[in-house]
């Protein structure tokens, strides 16, 4: 015997699965220059402590959160910047992290349209701004060559970005039809999401989920139902706000494909099932090789025998979500599936959360006009960050580290030519080979 559930989660008209997201993370602390001033002692040195590092900006899936509402008004997150360094080698605190939480299933995309990551499962991370490294202190460059450096580093800029979000509903069972083929009804009547109900098409036009709970409360078994806006012939090329619906069935481990067996349809039953199948596979041919049931909806409309086996021959199961009649013995059925799907993808997984983390950035050289290039990269841009490049030891630092990270043989490869000049960050120079 199946139970309604207790618990639904269903989308009112402020469910947004499409937003955008700026993510600042914080900038990184200056080092200080500061020199040990104590009494009774003659050349204390330098004391300057480094800066702390800028705060990270994290995304986190979870399963509280079920829209994306909150970023369509409000899309602005940003951490908290480090602290400077001071004297007496204190050092800078480190600016806060800021956590963002997202419904699981989000995906995340570059301005460019490349995918940076998919959250797909309950506390999935992933750093989607990296805070700045905070400067280090003139104490830092304390050597026996160099006794008094009058120069420390600048804390790093955190990283800014525009990024857009998309949630891919993470559901179970999917409900698969054309508009007004009774999804609506059926999630209705075997969970306790209320979705609005008539007989027109695309009364639904944002998906709703249920939560169906099947058996006792000792061996019950709780799936996620979805019931997704209904799908018309053309959907895969985007007619109907096709992708915008299909996205949301992608991640679902069971597919219902329910067929309007009403003879006053627009197209007979073996028809949507042509149709719907072709739109599935044509969106993403995997989603031919999932599980799925084929359901005759609306029993009730059909009169006479021959009318009822000529409509059902090519369904697994009918039903009508009106008398209740097939109802109990579907939802029976998918439990056993979904518990197939799950034992088979519990396998698979690992079980451990996927902390996603970018790919470090390298260094980059563009010809920005004849006779002027321009080196591209955090850790070029860092290594000439000092407070005072005017300063000679500063400068020979600055120099030491760019050969260091190849930056010398990178603009010979691209083409430099003696008195060109180069910009790293804000330090502009006149090439020369030495």
């Amino acid at each position: 015997m199946f139970l309604l559930s207790l618990l639904s989660w269903f989308f009112m008209s402020g469910f947004v699965d499409q937003a955008q997201l700026h993510a600042r993370a914080g900038d990184g602390g200056a080092g200080a220059v500061s020199w040990r001033r104590e009494a009774h002692v003659d050349r204390g040195g330098p004391d300057g402590g480094d800066g702390g590092h800028g705060g990270d900006v994290w995304l986190v899936a979870s399963v509280n959160q079920s829209s994306l509402l909150g970023f369509r008004d409000h899309p602005h997150r940003r951490a908290t910047d480090g602290v400077h360094g001071s004297g007496q080698k204190r050092h800078g605190a480190r600016g806060k992290d800021i956590v963002v939480p997202v419904p699981v299933g989000t995906v995340v995309r570059d301005a460019d349209g490349a995918v940076q990551c998919d959250l797909a499962g309950d506390g999935d991370r992933f750093m989607i701004a990296e805070g700045g490294q905070g400067g280090r202190g003139n104490a830092r460059f304390l050597s026996n060559r160099r006794r008094a450096p009058a120069f420390a580093e600048q804390g790093e800029k955190g990283q800014e970005r525009w990024l857009d979000m998309e949630l891919k509903l993470m559901a179970d069972v999917a409900l698969v039809g054309f508009p007004n083929a009774g999804k609506s009804t059926l999630i209705s009547t075997v969970s306790a999401a209320k979705p609005k109900i008539a007989n027109y098409p695309f009364t639904t036009l944002e998906p709703h989920l249920g939560v169906v709970r099947v058996g006792g409360a000792r061996d019950n078994t709780e799936f996620v139902m979805a019931d997704i806006p209904g799908l018309v012939e053309g959907a895969a090329e985007g007619k109907g706000l096709g992708h915008r619906f299909l996205r949301h069935i992608e991640r679902a481990r069971v597919l219902v494909v329910l067929l309007d067996l009403d003879p006053l349809a627009e197209h007979a039953a073996s028809e949507q099932l042509r149709i719907l199948l072709g739109e599935l596979g044509n969106y993403q041919p995997e989603m031919l090789d999932r599980p799925r049931l084929i359901v005759g909806s609306k029993e009730d409309m059909v009169e006479g025998e021959a009318e009822v086996e000529a409509g059902t021959e090519m369904c697994d199961m009918v039903l009508s979500s009106v008398t209740g009649h097939g109802v109990r013995a579907l939802v029976e059925k998918l439990a056993v599936m979904v518990q197939e799907v799950r034992a088979t993808a519990a396998i698979v997984a690992s079980g451990v959360v996927v902390t996603h983390r970018p790919v470090p950035e390298g260094v980059d050289v563009q010809r920005v006009a004849p006779g002027e290039w321009r080196v591209l990269g955090r850790v070029a841009e860092r290594a000439v960050a000092f407070s005072d490049l005017n300063d000679d030891g500063a400068l020979a630092e600055a120099v030491k580290r760019l050969r260091r990270l190849g930056v010398d043989r990178a603009l010979a490869r691209a083409g430099v030519r003696d008195g060109d000049e180069v910009t790293v960050g804000n330090m502009t120079f006149t090439w020369g080979e030495q």
